[in-house]
């Protein structure tokens, strides 16, 4: 009889959510927010995953564990919890959990903060993942895409092999990759036995490698020492090991899936799910009061306490110079 792999969740929970301001802040980022029918995205993760895997391991930062925690003692589901001192970025996020896990446990890694929907094409997705880890493959998903999106990372491919991965395009080159019908969107979801990232990670980034490490080893019940994080080079996933290791392959899909990485994917999941909006296409977000939009279409008003915006639906991406000019002048409406 074959024996069963063990099969690991790993949620990734770093990341604010700059593109989201007001929305999402440093107290309370995007993948918390119960805007997704009562629910937030850390918890739909959560649950869409929990029959997949044997365990869940939760890889969060000191500003955000306790509202992990909160989620997951509310589901009663018991897990790893690994809580980095300071951002060093996915490339160590992911060391640190494959340095908690057995050798041959099979890591699925998915980010806290996306919607997926169609279970059945993803359940599948997933499985084939896990074959191809088991196989000794570093295994990336790759979304078939349903528009020219700029906000993504592409993934060219021939099969399941990858030929290249591409950053996010501008919109001509994001309709070049649609029209060559080989680019899928990069999902940020991976697969692979733990040994074998370890194994690559050694082999393209030994000092990321070696100082992870040493910070994994003198953790104290999953919670990361700051001055040995500190030494950790801050790399992602991507450039460490995605786009040089030769054990990659995609699984492509056609789940649906989003980032929400931006207002205009907030506004197209809402008003899926029936959120008001009038017949000019503008949308107010954050307040039941009525709202009024004269002159103008496809507008997004996105209201706070503290705090508002206002911007056209197509302009989503430049939100995060907004935040940055903010954080800048270190204000307070980012906390």
């Amino acid at each position: 009889m074959e024996n069963k792999k063990s099969v690991t969740h790993v949620i990734l929970t770093g990341g604010i959510g700059s593109r989201l301001w007001p929305l999402s802040r440093k107290s309370q980022p995007k993948q918390y927010l119960s805007l997704f029918e009562g629910k937030s995205l850390f918890e739909l993760t959560v649950e869409r995953n929990r029959t997949i895997a044997d365990q869940v391991m939760v890889v969060g930062n000191v500003d955000n564990c306790h509202l992990s925690k909160k989620v997951m003692e509310k589901a009663a589901i018991p897990y790893v919890n690994i809580v980095e001192s300071t951002p060093r970025n996915t490339a160590a996020a992911i060391a640190f959990a494959a340095f908690a896990s057995q050798p041959d446990d099979i890591l699925i890694v998915t980010p806290s903060d996306h919607i997926i929907d169609a279970m059945d094409k993803y359940e599948e997705a997933i499985q084939e993942a896990i074959e191809k880890a088991d196989n000794g493959f570093i295994v990336t998903f790759g979304i078939s895409p349903t528009k020219p999106e700029t906000g993504y990372g592409y993934i060219e491919r021939k099969g399941d092999a990858v030929i290249s991965f591409r950053e996010k395009p501008n919109q001509i080159t994001a309709m070049n990759f649609i029209a060559k019908g080989n680019f899928l969107w990069n999902s940020g979801m991976f697969c692979f036995k733990a040994s074998v990232f370890l194994d690559e990670l050694k082999a393209f980034q030994p000092e990321v490698y070696e100082k992870s490490k040493i910070a994994w080893e003198n953790n104290k019940e999953g919670a990361l020492d700051l001055e040995l994080s500190l030494n950790i080079p801050s790399i992602s996933v991507d450039y460490a090991v995605m786009e040089r290791s030769k054990k990659i392959k995609v699984v492509a899909s056609s789940f649906i899936w989003s980032d929400l990485g931006s207002f205009e994917s907030v506004y197209d999941y809402l008003k899926s799910k029936g959120h008001p909006v009038d017949e000019n296409g503008n949308m107010a977000i954050g307040t039941n009061k009525f709202t009024a939009f004269v002159g103008t279409k496809d507008t997004i008003f996105v209201f706070t306490d503290d705090a508002n915006l206002i911007l056209k639906k197509k302009s989503s991406q430049d939100v995060k110079y907004v935040y940055n000019a903010l954080e800048k002048e270190q204000s307070v409406l980012l906390n």
